[in-house]
């Protein structure tokens, strides 16, 4: 880990479909927030997640209860005075982003507390979002003189164009509630039980079939680059391969006897 006040705690849960990471950010006197260093370790370590072939799933969450990702480290970027001072910084929050999104196994993003500008982006690069009730969601960005960039883009994905504009231009906060209504979280819990539900969501993803799972992932990912009519040859092509690969036959075969013996 590069030298810093951070940690990025990454423990595993051996269990017989498969491995389950837990990855922890904690930079929680700061309200985690994200400066290089920081950057750089968490994304060595979903490129190095990324290698491991049992690994069926990934929960991603800050530590302290106060913040799941407090945004940049507004100290970093308030010494920048060069483009590519700016470049270089901003840079580093898309390929912590991108190295999630590479993951090909989903990651679950547990958020508690604030989630604020590149912390968004961040949650936003995740393939699920589950939220206490009393989170907070906000693009402050603006506010302090700079637009919000690289991966805020997936949010008109997420909430579409008006919602969007108007977390970026407003730079107002929305609480657990309004995330939810408009699609920005998949579910929100008593944050008592924010354990709980995001287990529920582990142990389903397990239960899938682990190629099945990875390929879905990486199909979906192509959508998003694809004309409808390449989405669905993809799908053909993709459907094509889980069949070769075969891993359909034992649940599948499981599936039919059970209906003959009832």
């Amino acid at each position: 880990m590069v030298a810093g006040a951070h940690k990025v705690d990454i423990s595993w849960d051996r269990r017989p479909a498969g491995v389950v990471v837990h990855v922890v950010f904690d930079n929680a006197r700061r309200l985690n927030v994200l400066n290089p260093p920081a950057l750089l370790d968490l994304t060595e370590a979903f490129r190095s997640l990324a290698r491991e072939d049992d690994l069926r799933v990934v929960v991603l969450s800050g530590a302290g209860g106060r913040a799941f990702i407090g945004g940049a480290d507004i100290n970093h970027m308030a010494a920048m005075r060069q483009a590519e001072d700016g470049r270089a910084f901003i840079t580093l929050v898309h390929k912590l982003c991108q190295s999630i999104r590479d993951c090909p196994v989903p990651v679950i993003c547990r958020l508690e507390g604030y989630t604020l500008g590149a912390g968004l982006e961040v949650a936003a690069a995740c393939d699920m979002r589950i939220a206490a009730d009393d989170a907070h969601f906000g693009m402050p960005e603006v506010k302090v003189g700079v637009p919000s960039v690289v991966e805020a883009a997936l949010l008109p994905r997420l909430i579409g164009w008006g919602r969007t504009s108007w977390m970026l231009l407003t730079a107002e906060n929305i609480g657990a509630a309004k995330a939810e209504a408009w699609g920005l979280v998949e579910e929100v819990v008593p944050a008592a039980k924010i354990a709980e539900a995001v287990e529920r969501c582990v142990r389903s993803i397990v239960e899938a079939t682990p190629l099945a799972v990875r390929s879905q992932k990486r199909l979906m990912r192509r959508w998003e680059r694809l004309s409808l009519d390449e989405a669905v040859q993809a799908g053909i092509d993709a459907f094509a391969q889980s069949v070769s690969d075969g891993e359909h036959i034992a649940p599948m075969t499981a599936f039919v006897n059970r209906k003959k013996v009832t």
